[in-house]
């Protein structure tokens, strides 16, 4: 059989587990262990694990799921062994096998049909067109198929990886992993901030060396070094993604990648296939237009008619559904039958019943036209219909009981049709699909189709969905005369493609992401693998291939478009929690970064171990968790990360680490000043003063980052949500609590400052902020970095 798309659970875990910046964090972690900081090894391994676990826990939540999902699809196969039919797994299938085949059933293996039957084949999830292909001896099946007329036997041929599903397949067994821009930043973040510590290391080492400076203290300050790498921006994002997966569960969506809600809010371009995607490869009756008879007699006759094929197709589906209720479906006896073809385009059925004896003949209007009758006229309703995306169909009748084949058995349509009336027909759309492409359109996503179907089927269909831009229509014999930069412009400037193959739709999702576009890609067939993989985020709906559903990111539950419009907001939401988040991260790190260069002037240094374990919980640990669940959806900025660095961080983190270097240097000279004092004592009261004020302007940043009124704004748009604030107060009150009772003090190496010495930090964090609102409000740095600051 095709090999195993979905992971195992060794996979899981291993790709988990063991990626490029886990394997860092792991390494951070052995090197705090090295410096014989336990409690700093287990806070950050705690990081990561947490990570790994809600990444490994959803899925393999998604792999259960999914394996659900396949046991209920798998078909069985018919097989003759021994002169008797069995029904076996198709893996038992082996070359040579002979299969049986009838209506509904889908063929597992490639072989040719043999013997007198002839059946219909719907083979849209291979090639994307939804035309039936008629079978006869000789004819090759191919495994992905499906039978929906006629009964017939074939030979299995080519099996499991050597079938055309099976090597398609094939092609897309890696698991694909990419990262969204939100995953790309933050990894930049880490990676520049690496290469930074690992500097200050190699100076902090090297001044240790010359000055002789003890080992213990040299580890001490080592560990401060590599706190300026934000290991909680990976803890951010994990809840984020999770709170982010618990939101949308329960609204017919199976993510199997966390980052794929978030990443859905960064598409800007959305390609769809048509058959099974769009469509729910079913027809609905539109309009019935009577001539010469009433609608009622019309709609008893039609219903006889489709009750009476032997062949049961969408057509005759579709038309049972919407006649098959009269009264007087009763049992007819047919003399002869023509069974629908695609080739053909008609059907007919002889009737020896005295009361409807005659011909009834059901086809397309431009192939029964010669054969009626002179004068017959059918007014406006084919071109109207056609007009609107519809399928038009003529029911004619003919009293002549005249042969339906030639001498040489070749099918014949009886000359002097008296037509009986006209019916559209139009393809089922998934359930708000309509809504929801109107909304992604709204929002400046562009709309691409591509599907392996007729294109003017194609571009009728996006015109009864709602897309623009349907007039032009390219198909895949034009794209294969284009070279890569002819055909990235195409794809830019079409909406639909038709007659696409699987490897020319991968070539267009290329192209786009060649284009600089984001681009989601939404199919259910074997055709549609390639394409998925391509993207940046591959979509599948649950009636599709279990490959396709294998690969995909998110899988539609029942096949409904519902599920985007929610899973898009909630990956604004992330965006814009993260945001918030980096916002505090990135301030931090900078202006500690700043302390770093400039504190050790003084021959002293920014923190201790636990009060800087104790200024990231106060000021960006619980904080960001919490901005990250309680953020908005809605369109996040579109300035990028340089733009929040730029704006907000990098001027707050610079009049920060002046203020807070002034802080250090007075309570450090004032400390001085006791003789009782020693350097020891004088450094340690001013690092309690130091990470006093760094949590006074930390939580202070709070109500700037996300402002609950006009007043806080300047750094950050308006809000209106006062949860960040009071979670700011609560904070404070922490801090009090901890700075007031003196054990708790002495635990996180804080020194005792005194009323007037606390009333004076909070007076330095009060002018701070004043004179920050001020700063981002004039727009300083903008202006001086000559960079446009309007939005």
């Amino acid at each position: 059989m095709p090999p195993q798309t979905s992971r195992t659970y060794a996979q899981i875990i291993r790709e988990d587990v063991f990626t490029l910046m886990n394997n860092i964090l792991f390494v951070l972690c052995l090197a705090l262990l090295f410096f014989g900081q336990v409690s700093e090894a287990i806070v950050s391994a705690g990081v990561v694990l947490f990570n790994v676990v809600i990444s490994v826990i959803q899925e393999i939540r998604s792999k259960h799921a999914l394996d659900r999902i396949a046991l209920l699809t798998r078909p069985k196969a018919t097989v003759i062994r021994d002169g008797h039919e069995q029904f076996i797994d198709p893996g038992a299938i082996v070359q040579g096998d002979l299969l049986a085949i009838s209506v509904g059933d889908q063929i597992v293996v490639d072989g040719p049909l043999v013997g007198e039957g002839q059946i219909e084949v719907d083979e849209s999830l291979l090639t994307g067109e939804s035309n039936p292909v008629t079978k006869q001896n000789g004819d090759l099946l191919y495994s992905g198929s499906f039978c929906i007329a006629g009964t017939a036997y074939y030979h299995a041929a080519h099996v499991g990886i050597e079938s055309v599903a099976g090597q398609i397949t094939a092609k897309a067994r890696a698991f694909r992993r990419i990262l969204t821009p939100l995953q790309r930043q933050i990894n930049s973040i880490i990676q520049a901030l690496l290469l930074v510590a690992l500097y200050i290391e190699i100076i902090l080492i090297l001044v240790a060396v010359a000055n002789q400076t003890p080992v213990v203290e040299t580890v001490r300050m080592s560990v401060i070094v590599v706190s300026i790498v934000p290991i909680g921006l990976f803890l951010a994002t994990s809840v984020s993604y999770a709170m982010g997966a618990l939101r949308i569960a329960g609204k017919n969506a199976l993510v199997q990648r966390l980052s794929a809600i978030e990443s859905l809010s960064n598409v800007d371009a959305l390609c769809l296939d048509k058959t099974g995607t769009l469509t729910t490869n079913t027809l609905v009756l539109e309009k019935i237009l009577p001539l010469g008879i009433t609608e009622i007699e019309l709609r008893q006759l039609l219903a006889l008619y489709v009750a009476h094929t032997s062949s049961q197709n969408a057509t005759s589906a579709a038309i049972g559904i919407a006649c098959g209720t009269q009264d007087n479906v009763h049992f007819l006896h047919i003399r002869d039958e023509i069974l629908f073809s695609s080739a053909r385009k008609w059907s007919a059925l002889s009737i020896t019943d005295t009361e409807l004896r005659g011909i009834y003949v059901l086809g397309a209007p431009e192939v029964l036209l010669p054969f009626l009758q002179a004068g017959a006229e059918l007014g406006p309703f084919i071109e109207e219909e056609t007009m609107r995306g519809m399928r038009v169909l003529l029911f004619a009748y003919s009293s002549h009981a005249a042969p339906l084949h030639t001498i040489d058995a070749r099918p014949a349509l009886p000359t002097n049709l008296r037509p009986l009336g006209m019916v559209s027909l139009r393809d089922e759309l998934r359930h708000a699909v309509q809504e929801t492409l109107i909304g992604f359109s709204e929002v400046g996503i562009k709309i691409k189709v591509i599907s392996g179907d007729h294109p003017h089927t194609v571009a009728a269909l996006a015109q009864q969905v709602g897309i623009a831009n349907t007039h032009h229509v390219v198909t895949g014999g034009e794209l294969d005369q284009l070279d890569e930069e002819q055909l990235a412009q195409l794809a830019e400037e079409t909406t639909i493609f038709g007659r696409i193959t699987p490897q020319q739709k991968e070539r267009l999702v290329r192209a786009l992401r060649m284009r600089n576009h984001y681009v989601a890609m939404i199919g259910d067939g074997v055709n549609d693998i390639l394409s998925l993989k391509q993207a940046n985020l591959g979509i599948a709906m649950e009636s599709g291939s279990q490959a396709t559903r294998g690969i995909a990111d998110i899988v539609l539950l029942h096949d409904s478009f519902a599920a985007l419009p929610s899973i898009f907001a909630e990956g604004q939401r992330i965006r814009n929690g993260m945001e918030s988040a980096m916002k505090l991260f990135l301030t931090r790190v900078m202006y500690l970064t700043f302390l770093l260069f400039t504190i050790p002037a003084l021959g002293g240094f920014p923190f201790a171990p636990k009060q800087k374990a104790l200024v990231t919980f106060e000021t960006v640990g619980v904080i960001a968790v919490a901005l990250t669940a309680w953020a908005h959806p809605g369109p996040p900025t579109r300035h990028g990360l340089m733009r929040v660095l730029l704006r907000f961080s990098l001027p707050a983190a610079v009049t920060l680490s002046l203020v807070a270097f002034g802080v250090y240097l007075v309570a450090f000279l004032q400390a001085q000043e006791d003789a009782s004092n020693s350097i020891a004592t004088a450094q340690l009261i001013a690092q309690s003063a130091l990470t006093t004020f760094a949590v006074c302007s930390g939580l202070l940043l709070v109500p700037f980052v996300v402002p609950p009124t006009r007043f806080w704004s300047g750094g950050s748009q308006l809000s209106g949500d006062w949860r960040p604030t009071l979670l700011a107060v609560g904070l404070m009150i922490t801090y009090l609590i901890v700075i007031t009772i003196a054990p708790l003090r002495a635990f996180f190496s804080l020194a005792a400052l005194g009323m007037n010495g606390y009333l004076l930090i909070g007076t330095a964090s009060l002018l701070w902020s004043i004179i920050q609102r001020w700063i981002w409000r004039a727009h300083l740095f903008e202006r001086f970095l000559k960079l446009d600051y309007k939005e």
